[in-house]
């Protein structure tokens, strides 16, 4: 196994990762080498969405996402602060639709829509917003907070 350095932007921050592994996972650097418990380990293999975060503002699954390929790119993870204006505003939805429940497959419905947000801003339909949400799944709730959260945020609302 090959070890190498690798440097990456994370929520704004430099971070440098020195002996990494070639074959580390995303999810695994930043749950347990950088301690951002935020992003969720799901199902490992990109079916459910729960490890969802922003590479150079697009939606990402970080379980089949190798760091060593991101050597020098930037990543955002639901612990950004309320610097990022489109995470605030999607977690600010979520909080004011009840969109929580468990609250463990939030982070990937908040970051799927907030690269979509990123990438089509006010011009995004309800259609693709939805389409966002494809791959993220819940086991707790009816989807309808969720499709509230949705509903405000192409509003324009919060």
């Amino acid at each position: 196994m090959t070890y190498r350095p690798t440097r990456l932007e994370v929520n704004g921050r430099s971070v440098e990762l020195p002996g990494l592994p070639d074959d580390e996972r995303l999810l695994d650097t930043l749950r347990w080498r950088l301690g951002m418990k935020g992003t969720k380990e799901g199902c490992r293999t990109g079916a459910c969405g729960a490890c969802t975060v922003l590479v150079g503002g697009e939606s990402t699954l970080s379980c089949l996402t190798l760091t060593k390929e991101l050597d020098g790119r930037a990543v955002t993870t639901i612990e950004v602060g309320p610097e990022d204006a489109v995470v605030s505003r999607v977690r600010s939805a979520f909080s004011a639709a009840g969109a929580l429940q468990c609250g463990y497959c939030t982070p990937g419905f908040v970051m799927s829509l907030a690269g979509r947000l990123r990438e089509r801003g006010a011009a995004a339909s309800r259609e693709e917003l939805l389409e966002a949400l494809g791959g993220n799944l819940c086991r707790c709730t009816g989807y309808a907070s969720i499709l509230r959260a949705l509903d405000q945020l192409h509003r324009g609302a919060p």
